[in-house]
């Protein structure tokens, strides 16, 4: 059984599993710790090492995927969204190999995720354009065309009113200024009618922890486009990060 390790680096929390490939889905407990305050490059790692180490994984030769909430190319962080901004521009890839002592395969968070979902769950087999949209701390985005992934795209940063749709629109928003479900559901049809007229998708995946709710909110949604909730909802990163690293 091919089994690897996925770390999914969140604004809000860091979460760990062991992932059966074969399954696509966890084979351990999904560890997770708060992301430290600031969340800086070096407090970061340090949460890293601590659930490798609660899953007894640290020194596993097991392929390692993490995920991360930035821009990622070339193993190089070149955004920073709800983390430090010292990330930006950052050699991430080279950091946390040098820190954990190891290979990794170092991504962009939601491409991971909408990765799990193309080959493991609510994408697999759909042809076209699927775009997933992870709501939680901020907006990530992944598009996959016919199961193939187009990197780093950043949909939570198109403009709105001057700044970047993430802030009035992510799960986070709602929480911060408790909005009801249906005052959030009428942001959520701004962005994704928006996105939907850019990009005329062929389905729409929702990620994310609000995942856990789709009967909340997506009824609630007009759309010429099926949306759905992702299937390994928060776990997705992790899967989808393993995955990657086993490539």
């Amino acid at each position: 059984m091919a089994k690897a390790i996925g770390v999914d680096i969140g604004g809000t929390g860091i979460k760990a599993g062991i992932v059966d490939l074969s399954q696509g889905k966890l084979e351990s407990d999904r560890i997770r710790v708060d992301t430290p305050k600031g969340a800086t490059p070096k407090d970061v790692l340090n949460a890293v090492v601590e659930v490798l180490d609660t899953l007894d994984v640290r020194s596993s030769n097991l392929p390692l995927g993490v995920a991360f909430p930035a821009i990622v190319k070339n193993g190089k962080t070149l955004s920073a969204a709800n983390v430090s901004d010292d990330w930006v521009g950052f050699e991430a890839e080279k950091f946390f190999e040098d820190g954990l002592g190891r290979h990794i395969t170092f991504v962009n968070d939601a491409d991971a995720a909408g990765v799990a979902e193309v080959r493991h769950g609510a994408a697999r087999d759909v042809s076209g354009l699927t775009i997933l949209t992870t709501l939680g701390t901020g907006i990530g985005s992944a598009f996959l065309y016919d199961g193939q992934l187009l990197p780093n795209t950043e949909l939570g940063h198109l403009d709105y009113k001057g700044d970047s749709i993430e802030r009035w629109t992510a799960y986070s928003a709602m929480e911060r200024e408790s909005l009801s479900w249906e005052d959030w559901s009428a942001r959520l049809q701004v962005f994704y009618s928006h996105v939907e007229f850019l990009f005329s998708p062929d389905m729409f995946v929702v990620g994310g922890g609000v995942s856990k709710h789709p009967e909340s909110f997506l009824p609630l949604l007009e759309l010429n486009t099926p949306i759905i909730p992702a299937i390994h909802r928060n776990s997705s990163g992790i899967i989808g990060a393993a995955s990657l690293a086993n490539d």
